[in-house]
């Protein structure tokens, strides 16, 4: 396990956030849920922001992904816990992620 923790942004539109500065304060920009899920089994993300859409085949390659990985990771004592952050447009998405995230955070605190 790396000791340099890390910020972990997914998103697929880069152009559009990065004029809105969404990205500032973040160390490493993902675009498919497999790059975010590689980097959260190093065991040094410290803080992860999810968008939901990401432009993918098939479409269930998307953030809630990522936060059912970070759920299920968190039930077997798999993952430190970590701050997380939702940042899509997607109501739905954000409704599961959200739960998925919730989960964990409850885990951990087991």
């Amino acid at each position: 396990m790396s000791s340099k923790q890390i910020k972990v942004f997914l998103d697929d539109d880069k152009e559009a956030l990065e004029r809105r500065k969404l990205f500032q304060g973040y160390d490493v920009w993902v675009t498919t849920p497999e790059e975010a899920i590689d980097l959260l089994k190093k065991g040094n993300v410290s803080h992860i922001s999810l968008d939901h859409d990401l432009g993918l085949e098939p479409e269930d390659r998307n953030g809630y992904m990522v936060a059912k990985f970070i759920e299920e990771a968190a039930y077997n004592g798999e993952l430190a816990r970590l701050e997380w952050r939702l940042h899509t447009a997607n109501p739905r998405g954000r409704q599961n992620m959200f739960a998925a995230l919730t989960n964990a955070d409850r885990f951990w605190e087991e």
